[in-house]
C-alpha cells in the first residue's frame, strides 16, 4: 500500500512547484492561495456574513487543565471566514477488493496521527502526505483492536493491540503513546480471553481498560497498574467511558439466562473513582435495552436503545447516579448517533452528534423529507428537565449536524444540499441563538463521501476541521486513487503557516 496525492484540484503550477520540492524533501507545503479549495460564496442572505468575529463573538475560555487532564480545547474564530486545504492524505495502490481497517483519529497543532492495521502513523499538517512522508511510525506485533478518541492535555492517547496476528491472538496490550513525535510513553499486557470484551479510555492521570469481565487501570506517567476489579456476581464489564469522569458499562445475566445476548441482558452502570477503582455511585437501567452507550460522563448522560431502531431516549443522571431527567427522541424525530464501527473495538463513549455542555445535550432533528430542499434543525435539551432550551434552523436546502462543545459553544457542520453554496464550519451560542460562521469551505467530487459519519471521522482541532476514514477500501477494478484525510483551515491560518 503506497500513499499520494491524487491530480483534482490543484492548478498545473502548484503540481509542477510539487514535483520540485519533492524532490528535495518528499513533502508538499501547502502556502497561501495557490492551495485554496475551490471555495464558492454564498450570494445573498446569511451566508453573505463574512465579517471578522468582533470580540463579542468569541467563546469563553475553559477552565484550567493540569497536563494530565482529557483535553477540553476551545476553538477560537479565525480572521478569515475562507476555508483552504491545510492537509491530504491519500493512496492510489490498494488492490480490487483489498480492506483495511484505519481505526482512531487524532489531531494537535502539528500532527494528524492515524491507525492503519497493525500501525499508527504521525503525518504532518501542511503536507499532502504519500508513502515515506510519515513523520513518525508506531508498529505493534498484531493489528489495532482498541482506541479512545480522548487525548490529554500534552498530546497523549492509548489504544489496544493483539498480540499477533494468528487467529487466536488475544487483545491484551494496551500502549500510552505521544500523538506529536509518535514516542511510545508506555506499553502492558493484561489478561484477556479471545471473545472477552475490551476497551480503553482516559480520565485523569488514568488509563482505564476491560478486560476478562472486568476492569484495570494504569497510571499515565509510568504505566503502574492502579488497581484491577471483577465484574459484580455474574456481571460482566463490558465497556469504559471516559473524560470528565470514569464510566463503567457493565452487562448482566437476567434471570437464569447467560448474558449473551440483550433478551436476556440488564445493564448497569457504575461511576468508579479513577485512582481506587471505588465505586461511586451504581445506575440500573430497565430490562429491555439492546444498547447503551456513554456520550457525556460528566455530567453524565447515557443513550439507551429501547427499540428496534436507533436510541430511543437518553437519560439524564445527576451527581450522585439518579436520574434527573429523560429526553425522548420521539420514534426518530431527534436523532443521535455513535460510532457504530468504534462498536468493533469496544468504544462506549464516542456519540459524535450528541455534545452535552453548559447544561444541555444537543440533537439534530430528522432530516425534512424534502429531498430537493433538504432541512433540519437542532435542538438544546435541559439536562435538568428534558425541556427544550433553544432551537437552531439550518434553513432551506441546508443540513446541521452537531459535532463537540467549545468552551459554551457548539461547534456544528452546515452541509450544502445544491452543491452551490458552501460547506460551513460554525459556532453555535445556546445562550443567544446566534451563529457565527468560523470559515466556509467547498469539497471535490472526489472527497463529498468525507460526510458520511458511518464511514469517516469528523473532528475540530486547532482551528482545523479534519475529515478520516475509518477504513480503506480498494477499487472495484484496476488502479485508482482513494483519498483517506483530508484538513480545511482558514486562509488567514494558512497565510502566517506559510510566512513562518
Amino acid at each position: 500500500m503506497s500513499f499520494g496525492p491524487p491530480p483534482s484540484i490543484f492548478t498545473q503550477s502548484t503540481v509542477s512547484a510539487h514535483l520540485q520540492r519533492r524532490k528535495r524533501r518528499r513533502a508538499l507545503l501547502f502556502g497561501g492561495a495557490a492551495a485554496v479549495l475551490v471555495v464558492v460564496l454564498a450570494v445573498g442572505g446569511r451566508l453573505l456574513w463574512n465579517r471578522d468575529p468582533s470580540p463579542s463573538n468569541k467563546p469563553l475560555a475553559a477552565a484550567p487543565q493540569s497536563r494530565l487532564d482529557v483535553r477540553e480545547s476551545v476553538e477560537t474564530p479565525p480572521k478569515s471566514t475562507t476555508g483552504v486545504m491545510a492537509f491530504r492524505f491519500s493512496e492510489d495502490e490498494m488492490a480490487p477488493g483489498e480492506r483495511v481497517q484505519m481505526p482512531g483519529t487524532w489531531a494537535t497543532d502539528e500532527i494528524l496521527a492515524k491507525g492503519i492495521n497493525r500501525s499508527l502513523v504521525g503525518l504532518r499538517i501542511g503536507t499532502d502526505a504519500s508513502v515515506g512522508d510519515e513523520e513518525w511510525k508506531l508498529q505493534f506485533p498484531g493489528p489495532i483492536c482498541g482506541y479512545t478518541r480522548h487525548v490529554t492535555v500534552e498530546n497523549r492517547t492509548a489504544v489496544l493491540f493483539r498480540s499477533g496476528t494468528g487467529e487466536d491472538a488475544h487483545c491484551d496490550h494496551v500502549a500510552f503513546f505521544d500523538l506529536d513525535d509518535g514516542r511510545k510513553i508506555w506499553e502492558r499486557a493484561f489478561t484477556s480471553g479471545k471473545w472477552d470484551s475490551t476497551s480503553v479510555t482516559l480520565t485523569h492521570a488514568t488509563v482505564a481498560v476491560t478486560r476478562d469481565g472486568g476492569s484495570e487501570a494504569y497510571d499515565m506517567n509510568g504505566g503502574r497498574r492502579l488497581w484491577r476489579t471483577e465484574g459484580p456476581g455474574d456481571c460482566k464489564d463490558r465497556g469504559v467511558a471516559g473524560g470528565g469522569a470514569l464510566l463503567v458499562l457493565v452487562a448482566c445475566p437476567q434471570g437464569d439466562k447467560p448474558a449473551t445476548a440483550w433478551e436476556s441482558t440488564v445493564y448497569q452502570v457504575r461511576k468508579v473513582a479513577p485512582g481506587t477503582g471505588r465505586t461511586v455511585w451504581t445506575y440500573r437501567i430497565a430490562s429491555g435495552v439492546r444498547d447503551v452507550q456513554v456520550p457525556s460522563t460528566d455530567p453524565a448522560v447515557l443513550a439507551v436503545a429501547a427499540g428496534d431502531t436507533g436510541y430511543t431516549e437518553l437519560l439524564s443522571l445527576d451527581g450522585k447516579g439518579k436520574n434527573r431527567a429523560t429526553v425522548r427522541l420521539q420514534g426518530g424525530q431527534y436523532v443521535g448517533e455513535c460510532n457504530d464501527a468504534a462498536l468493533d473495538y469496544g468504544i462506549i463513549d464516542d456519540c459524535p452528534t450528541i455534545p452535552v455542555g453548559g447544561g444541555q445535550v444537543f440533537l439534530r432533528s430528522k432530516d425534512h423529507e424534502d429531498a430537493k430542499r433538504p432541512s433540519n434543525w437542532i435542538v438544546g435539551f435541559d439536562l435538568k428537565t428534558g425541556n427544550t432550551v433553544k432551537k437552531f434552523d439550518s434553513g432551506p436546502n441546508e443540513l446541521l449536524y452537531p459535532m463537540r462543545m467549545s468552551g459554551d459553544r457548539l461547534l456544528a457542520l452546515r452541509e450544502s444540499g445544491d452543491r452551490i453554496s458552501p460547506m460551513a464550519l460554525v459556532s453555535l451560542d445556546p445562550k443567544t441563538g446566534e451563529e457565527t460562521p468560523y470559515f466556509y469551505f467547498g469539497l471535490p467530487l472526489e472527497a463529498e463521501v468525507f460526510t458520511l459519519r458511518d464511514s469517516y471521522d469528523i473532528l475540530v482541532q486547532n482551528g482545523r476541521l479534519f475529515f478520516a476514514a475509518k477504513e480503506a477500501n480498494g477499487p472495484a477494478k484496476g488502479k485508482q486513487w482513494i483519498w483517506l484525510a483530508l484538513g480545511i483551515e482558514s486562509a488567514a491560518r494558512a497565510s502566517m503557516t506559510a510566512t513562518r
